[in-house]
């Protein structure tokens, strides 16, 4: 379901149509605190579930529907699932349930389960919903003797009714859950903090003001962190990072430095569980009063409270919650008497199954450290991503004296190649940042190799890059020049300005930059330095990375039009709509994108189609078209076929539908690259730079002898780019095998296994092959050391 793999050969695959559920009833339920995606979850169950041939039961109100029965448990239809994926909150309602903590409470549930015949169970929900679910479970055979003793149920119908299974998938916007990267939700709240916190910073910038902002997460400060990081805010107090005694002078010291440099604004992030080491709370008032009274700047106080809960879900979410509910399915259908409930997770971009009762313990274990004030214990236990955003906003947020950093006397030049993506800005403030932190002497080439070998180079310093991650474009300046024609003028700038090393932020045309000043190091000296490529391109097609810098925040430009395109519509008779996205040959935006908005056709050039194709979709939406469904929508990626253009496909549409629908185009152009980036974006484009100049910082002291620095090995040209589960550094001269030049495209791409899981939720028979799906694991307490090559995202 994810992640790049070898291709199997045809008699080693596993497809899952030898996984049928035919008479098997499964019913989706969500519980505890709504979030944003537990809509797509619930669509995604409900189709994947109908697509195998089971039953699917919506089970409204959570648990108190389980326990009140009656029409509270309905049998959902693939149409009563429609325009949901849009939606925030959860449609099928949630509700906390005193009743079903008790036995009494349990036992009419399993009574309303067992008059259904509904022995699956999938539930969405946080660690208690989870908790709730299993310990149901565990009473199963003991609820239905009694319900056989009351002469409720008969001994046949507990016969066939034996073993509940449970699957659950993880709906918390804080992201508090133990066994999985993202939770359903979390990243749709960045969104509604990041939203505000650009907003604030306009208005904080008019009139020099100091902003302590309070995000959500009691006893979790994910979200508190990765906003801090998104947004650059000065200062964040988190429950796992309480801070020292004496805090209060340092912020205050750090504020008023700030100031000092011509900063007009501040930013304070507070997560609301907030505490100090002595385990006092750390309330934004108390830091508002503290900064007044201190430094006398004016300060002001926002509480996002349930606004970080609401509005429509990310594409992020909804990719996620759709990727998870088809392997939730997919873990029912697969699930024995002995197999434990397990919780359907995501770690770096593979999805995983993991024992429900280790997560709930290990989320417990986190609780259990934090009340003993074993902080750095609670962040292990937190996972691979948590630590990870801890270190590099602790490497981000080091400023104290220039007199106190390290001093390497290396210069790394920076700069940006290809067409702009957002994020990139983020990614550039990050690794100057972390350069100056690191030592070395940062330099920033303007318009790419253009500009290198004019000799458009001068140094950035620590203040240069501030308010950076929150602007769209390239503010370095960027051009698709390569560097083949000028590598003479290249060499001679990198000898005058002395440059030991080069980091390239930038997309297909930086990957191919790189391959020429490698293959030039025999007859360039000055070209045998340190170099690393950081992916950053809308389209995501460089080889060597699962995701590339911008590709999310494009994606969410493609759904958010769609959401509108769509809503256009309503009220008006049945319409269906042609969008034309970017991405070149790669049609990476037009299936993701796709995916998220819940598109029934996507063309793309990897996978071929002729008139005979179009002719059948087109009769697949008009039967469609004949139930209750309005809306349709059909994505074409750009170069998808030179023939059928947005036009033809536009023309062959309206006329076959004549009299069931109409249709409408749209192409989306320059609008999928523009935009404020996206909180995932500007998160991975600091963490990865990050590493990018940690990797740097060690090639650059095994690389000096006699010196200077002389590195000329394929190690020593890499793209940092993230596989799976791991970050790695990969050498662009191995990378060059994997690659289509012509069509500049990875010659193996993960996302396409996506594509059959976007087919099913749009209503197509089609071959699915579930041998890269999530197996069951166990959740892992002591992960073993880093290597040099690869990282944890």
């Amino acid at each position: 379901m994810a992640g790049a793999v070898a291709p199997k050969r045809q008699d080693t695959r596993k497809f899952f149509e030898n996984l049928s559920g035919a008479g098997k009833s499964i019913a989706v339920l969500t519980s505890g605190g709504d979030a944003q995606g537990m809509n797509a979850a619930v669509r995604a169950v409900v189709r994947m579930g109908i697509y195998v041939g089971a039953k699917v039961y919506f089970i409204h109100e959570g648990y108190q529907g389980m326990v009140d029965g009656g029409d509270n448990i309905k049998e959902a239809t693939w149409e009563s699932v429609s325009s949901m994926l849009q939606v925030g909150g959860t449609v099928i309602g949630s509700a906390r349930c005193k009743e079903f903590r008790s036995h009494e409470g349990r036992l009419k549930a399993a009574h309303n389960l067992v008059q259904r015949s509904i022995t699956n169970l999938c539930v969405i929900g946080g660690d208690g919903s989870l908790t709730g679910a299993n310990l149901f479970r565990e009473e199963w055979s003991g609820l239905l003797d009694e319900l056989v003793q009351q002469g409720l149920i008969d001994k046949e119908a507990a016969c066939s009714n034996s073993e509940l299974h449970i699957v659950g998938m993880v709906g918390s916007i804080d992201n508090d859950f133990c066994g999985t990267d993202m939770t359903i939700g979390t990243d749709s709240a960045l969104h509604r903090i990041i939203e505000v916190v650009d907003a604030i910073m306009t208005t904080a910038q008019s009139h020099q003001r100091t902003f302590v902002l309070e995000v959500m997460g009691r006893h979790c400060g994910y979200l508190a962190l990765v906003s801090a990081l998104a947004c650059g805010a000065d200062w964040v107090f988190i429950p796992e990072m309480p801070p020292e005694d004496g805090w209060e002078d340092s912020m205050c010291q750090k504020l008023s430095e700030n100031r000092a440099d011509k900063k007009r604004l501040n930013i304070i992030i507070v997560a609301e569980g907030a505490i100090d080491c002595h385990n006092k709370a750390v309330t934004p008032d108390y830091i508002k009063d503290l900064v007044v009274r201190c430094l006398g700047f004016d300060t002001r106080v926002t509480i996002l409270g349930h606004v970080q809960r609401g509005g429509t879900p990310s594409a992020f979410d909804r990719i996620l919650a759709s990727r998870m509910g088809v392997e939730a399915v997919l873990a029912l259908l697969e699930a024995s008497a002995t197999t434990p409930a397990c919780v359907v997770s995501l770690v770096g971009n593979q999805a995983v199954r993991l024992p429900l009762m280790e997560c709930v313990q290990m989320t417990q274990e986190v609780q259990k450290a934090m009340d003993e004030k074993k902080f750095e214990e609670a962040v292990r236990l937190r996972g691979r991503s948590f630590e990870n955003n801890l270190t590099t906003y602790r490497l981000l947020s080091y400023r104290n004296a220039d007199s106190e950093l390290p001093n390497s006397s290396f210069n790394v030049a920076v700069l940006n190649v290809g067409a702009p993506a957002a994020g990139m800005n983020a990614a550039v403030r990050s690794a100057v940042r972390v350069g100056i932190t690191e030592g070395h002497k940062m330099f920033a080439v303007s318009d790419g190799f253009e500009g290198f070998y004019k000799g458009h180079i001068k140094e950035i310093k620590w203040g240069d890059v501030g308010g950076w991650t929150g602007q769209g474009g390239s503010l370095l300046g960027t051009k698709r020049t390569l560097p083949g024609k000028h590598l003479e003028k290249i060499a001679e700038q990198i000898k005058i300005h002395n440059i030991n090393a080069l980091l390239v932020i930038g997309g297909f045309e930086a990957f191919e930059s790189l391959l020429q000043l490698y293959e030039a190091r025999a007859d360039y000296e000055e070209l045998c330095i340190p170099m690393c490529m950081l992916p950053a391109t809308i389209s995501n097609n460089v080889a060597g990375t699962d995701l590339s810098i911008g590709a999310d925040t494009s994606i969410n430009a493609i759904v958010e039009t769609c959401d509108r395109i769509k809503q256009s519509a309503s009220g008006t008779k049945r319409r269906v709509f042609i969008i034309e996205t970017m991405g070149g040959y790669c049609g990476y935006l037009a299936t993701v994108g796709g995916l998220a908005a819940g598109a029934d056709t996507v063309y793309i050039y990897e996978e071929p189609f002729d008139i005979r194709d179009l002719q059948a979709n087109v009769e697949h939406l008009t039967q469609k078209m004949k139930t209750s469904i309005q809306r349709g929508i059909v994505l074409r990626n750009e170069n998808s076929n030179e023939n059928f253009t947005t036009d033809f496909i536009y023309q062959l549409y309206t006329e076959e539908g004549r009299g069931v629908f109409d249709c409408r185009k749209n192409i989306l152009g320059h609008m999928q690259q523009g935009g404020a980036p996206s909180p995932f974006d500007r998160n991975f484009g600091t963490k990865i730079a990050a590493k990018a100049i940690q990797w740097i910082t060690r090639t650059l002291k095994e690389s000096y002898k006699g010196g200077r620095v002389f590195a000329n090995s394929e190690d020593t040209a890499c793209l940092l780019g993230m596989r799976r589960r791991a970050l790695v550094f990969q050498p662009v001269s191995q990378l060059r095998d994997e690659t289509d030049f012509v069509h500049r495209i990875p010659k193996e791409q993960w996302w396409l296994k996506l594509r059959p899981l976007m087919k099913i939720l749009a209503k197509y028979k089609t071959s699915y092959d579930v041998s890269d799906s999530g197996q069951l694991e166990h959740v892992t307490r002591v992960r073993p050391k880093e290597t040099n090559t690869s990282a944890a995202i």
